[in-house]
């Protein structure tokens, strides 16, 4: 532990040394708040993200330019999390290397990012991650955009394009997979061992260019064509590539989503879509592939108490179902799956932000899928179905317009994962219960030239 503890120290050394000692005018973590002058309460439901307001969804579609006047790069940022992780039975074998069968602490990641404007109609998200359970770095999420808005026939329209590596990571709301909740969680308790190929299985294994759109305020729609950048690519980019599904070809997404706001109120509704070919743990011996279609469905709602106060209570409502067909021709060959399989992810979470401080969230989820005992290993039944719930406390004290500081932020966070079924069976469900700590930390450099407001 202490060899694990002192090796993620010597990382963040490693990069927080240039990042407080680079010469020149230096952006800070949040960077977003130093570059557009506004607390972090501003653009996030809660004072920390990813949940967006309507400022931050703004900020994010016209592709993180807006800026106060003198605003030079570089625009860093640099988060840390660490947890202490507790189940309710100990497990049987340790998580990972280096770990216990339980109540483990953890440096979960350290991050370097550029957040940050680049031109008047190009920014960028690009984020490297030093994972302290695996003790790997690896890119991580990247959206890098350029945005446009004109007048079209006496209608606002906002035209941008997208080069990013994790369908959904572009999206504005906090309903599709790459920022819904939870938003942190710990990666050395028992998890489900079904997930679609949207939610977690394809972010980082693949790179896409695309273009999306915003008319009137109102309706928005994103396409974008994925591949994979190759073994020898993932490779040096610190992705496992071992087992791992080797992705063939292009791989097409699609999105489209109506918005409204009124009053204190504000409502999206919308539709997304995946299909992906992969030979399955890159075997290609079977001649064929497997072929994942994922369409999902969202909506979400905000009311906020007072529109005109930046850190004003906010009730958020977010929902997903999203539906896999799977056609397994490659595994049903190599490993004895059926033919076809189904799969079906249904999740819905209220929270409420008080102050801008104190934010109390709730979820149910639950996996729903067909019995297939050569592909479900771990179900004592060949069922991957799942449910459960998620109680979560958490407390930003930073962020706000009366903050000392806008350069940095900090989120703890008290998590209950509670599960009534788990990979097929009811029967000792609520072994895998989980209680997570986490602390959250975001630094940078202030911006010294200005007023951090």
């Amino acid at each position: 532990m202490l060899h694990r503890l002192a090796k993620a120290i010597a990382w963040a050394g490693a990069i927080i040394t240039p990042v407080l000692f680079a010469p020149g005018t230096a952006l800070a973590v949040p960077s977003f708040a130093v570059q557009t002058g506004q607390p972090c309460a501003a653009c996030h439901v809660g004072a920390f993200g990813p949940r967006l307001t309507s400022y931050g969804r703004d900020f994010k579609l016209f592709g993180y330019t807006a800026a106060k006047p003198k605003v030079e790069a570089p625009h860093l940022a640099m988060f840390v999390q660490s947890s202490l992780t507790h189940t309710q039975v100990d497990q049987a074998t340790p998580p990972a290397e280096g770990f216990g069968r339980n109540n483990n602490f953890a440096v979960d990641q350290i991050s370097l990012l550029y957040a940050g404007r680049i031109t008047d109609n190009v920014g960028a998200f690009l984020q490297g991650t030093f994972d302290g359970t695996t003790q790997t770095a690896a890119w991580d999420n990247m959206d890098v955009r350029w945005a446009k808005d004109m007048d079209v026939f006496g209608s606002d329209l906002v035209l941008g394009i997208t080069a990013n590596n994790n369908p959904t990571v572009e999206d504005l709301w906090s309903t599709t997979p790459a920022w819904s909740f939870p938003f942190s969680a710990s990666s050395l308790a028992p998890v489900p061992q079904a997930s679609t190929l949207i939610e977690s299985n394809i972010g980082q294994r693949v790179i896409g260019l695309g273009a999306y759109a915003m008319w009137n305020d109102w309706i928005y729609l994103d396409g974008t064509v994925y591949t994979s950048p190759g073994n020898d690519a993932l490779s040096r980019l610190g992705e496992p590539v071992v087992g791992q599904d080797k992705i063939q070809g292009a791989t097409p997404y699609g999105r489209v989503a109506v918005q409204h706001g009124w009053g204190s109120h504000y409502g999206e509704i919308g539709a997304f879509g995946l299909r992906s070919s992969a030979y399955p743990g890159g075997d290609p011996s079977a001649g064929k592939t497997d072929t994942l279609t994922d369409i999902g469905f969202d909506a979400s709602y905000q009311w906020t108490a007072n529109p005109h106060k930046v850190d004003s209570d906010v009730l958020a409502v977010d929902g997903v179902v999203i539906h896999e067909n799977e056609n397994l021709a490659a595994s049903s060959v190599l490993s004895g799956t059926n033919g076809t399989d189904t799969l079906t992810t249904v999740k819905a979470d209220l929270s409420y932000a008080i102050d801008a401080t104190y934010i109390p969230t709730f979820q149910y989820f639950q996996i729903l899928g067909n019995s297939d005992p050569g592909r479900w290993i771990s179900s004592p039944n060949g069922s991957p179905n799942t449910r459960g719930y998620i109680t979560e406390l958490a407390y930003v004290p930073f962020g706000k317009p009366d903050s000392p500081i806008n350069w940095g932020n900090l989120r703890l966070q008290l998590q209950y994962v509670g599960y009534t079924e788990f990979n097929g069976t009811s029967a000792h469900a609520s072994d895998n219960n989980t209680l997570y700590l986490n602390v959250w930390i975001a630094l940078g450099i202030p911006d010294l030239s200005q007023s951090s407001h």
